[in-house]
């Protein structure tokens, strides 16, 4: 990356101090008796699994090399960002430009409890420049404020808009004034909120999660409506609100929790890195599509929250931010904004899925693919898949041609 004042290159060091405390905690881990229902997923995350894993994580597994794999793999930089009312910000951020100038600025945008590394997979897959035509990206992925290591906000109030804000003006920092984004799980609503606060930058997005858990009305979205009652479902459709239902039934939970009293659960996965465990592990299994997950992927995933820089239960604060503050702006993000054009990824194994008509009260839809498998960590699970979405939609004829020459022309 050319030099850029202010941003400086950053690699992954937990101090060793860290790394014993985290054995000594879990050294001294306190587990339930074992019961009749102790190993069924419908309790929540079974006690053999995270006992095994727990004393993976205290007598097997490698924090130093995968420290270094992530550091030797990706290019990392840290940079200060200032956000209106809460002073600046130390924003970590993976940058990975393509050896094509002509390529795309894009913001590829996390969740949670998901970080930077979501990203890994398909940078190889979208930077690399093409001999075929089709598009390459330059990829910019964040840690989040209270995620990976990016520093967290001191004051109440950091929701969706504060968010957008940053991930904007990182872009401007690096020098693209033009750009389009991809987010899933928080990312959905982050990238939504610059269509709606910078329309004149951020030029078209892509969503693997598509996050309408209603159908469209006559007075919001009549045109939209009609369609909706004269079209009979697909029986992916079907399958999906039956996801969706099952998720708003019985998934829901943490949500509940994290938006209403974050502070509490957060002592919990601050202390108890037993609990942080539990309460990711339960997530990676049951928000994808029978990924293969080994062991020391799943310790990897969750070690970045271990030793995240502003601690384990900071992220959960944006769930209570969300439904708490600057509501009236927050809830533009599910209103149809045509300005910025839109493509959608339906994965089975996601948290809602809707009918595909119900996509199109977000916005213009330009590109659009139903999947036979996957889950809520797209990018993690279906890199290929993905990466091949995003090329379709910025390929010739792919919906976003539009705006391409814009993006790359900057």
């Amino acid at each position: 990356m050319p030099s850029v004042a202010g941003v400086q290159p950053f690699n992954i060091s937990v101090p060793d101090s860290a790394i014993k405390r985290l054995k000594d905690k879990l050294e001294l881990a306190d587990w339930p008796d074992e019961v009749e229902f102790s190993n069924s997923w419908n309790y929540g995350a079974p006690l053999g699994d995270v006992k095994r894993l727990a004393n993976r994580w205290k007598d097997g597994f490698d924090w130093r090399a995968h420290e270094g794999k992530i550091n030797k793999q990706l290019p990392q930089y840290i940079t200060k960002i200032p956000v209106e009312g809460f002073g600046e910000l130390d924003i970590h951020f993976v940058h990975q430009e393509s050896s094509n100038p002509d390529s795309i600025p894009l913001l590829f945008c996390h969740g949670w409890p998901g970080h930077f590394l979501e990203a890994a997979k398909i940078l190889p897959l979208v930077t690399k420049a093409s001999t075929d035509g089709s598009p390459s990206f330059h990829v910019v992925a964040p840690s989040l404020p209270n995620y990976g290591f990016s520093s967290a906000p001191s004051k109440p109030g950091f929701g969706i808009p504060q968010y957008a804000e940053v991930c904007h003006k990182l872009m401007l920092k690096l020098g693209y004034s033009l750009y389009a984004t991809q987010g899933g799980d928080w990312g959905f609503a982050i990238t939504r909120m610059m269509g709606v606060l910078y329309l004149e930058h951020c030029l078209a997005s892509h969503t693997n999660f598509v996050r309408v858990t209603k159908p469209p009305t006559t007075t919001e979205n009549p045109s939209v409506s009609l369609q909706n009652s004269v079209t009979p479902y697909e029986e992916w459709e079907k399958a999906g609100l039956e996801r969706s239902k099952w998720f708003m039934e019985e998934g829901f939970g943490y949500n509940l929790i994290q938006a209403t009293k974050p502070a509490t659960v957060g002592f919990a996965l601050r202390d108890s890195p037993v609990a942080l465990l539990a309460w990711i592990y339960e997530k990676l299994h049951d928000w994808t599509d029978d990924y293969p997950w080994s062991d020391d992927e799943i310790l990897e995933w969750v070690s970045i929250y271990q030793f995240s820089t502003a601690g384990p239960g900071a992220s959960v604060r944006t769930y209570y931010e969300n439904t708490h503050s600057e509501q009236e702006l927050t809830k533009k993000v599910m209103e149809y904004n045509g300005k910025v054009k839109l493509g959608l990824s339906w994965f089975p194994k996601d948290l809602v899925v809707p009918p595909r008509v119900w996509g199109r009260t977000l916005g213009d839809v330009v590109f659009e693919a139903v999947h036979e498998d996957g889950g809520h960590f797209a990018a993690h699970e279906r890199p290929e898949v993905l990466a091949a979405d995003l090329k379709k939609m910025f390929g010739k004829s792919g919906g976003a041609e539009g705006v391409i020459a814009r993006l790359v022309g900057q």
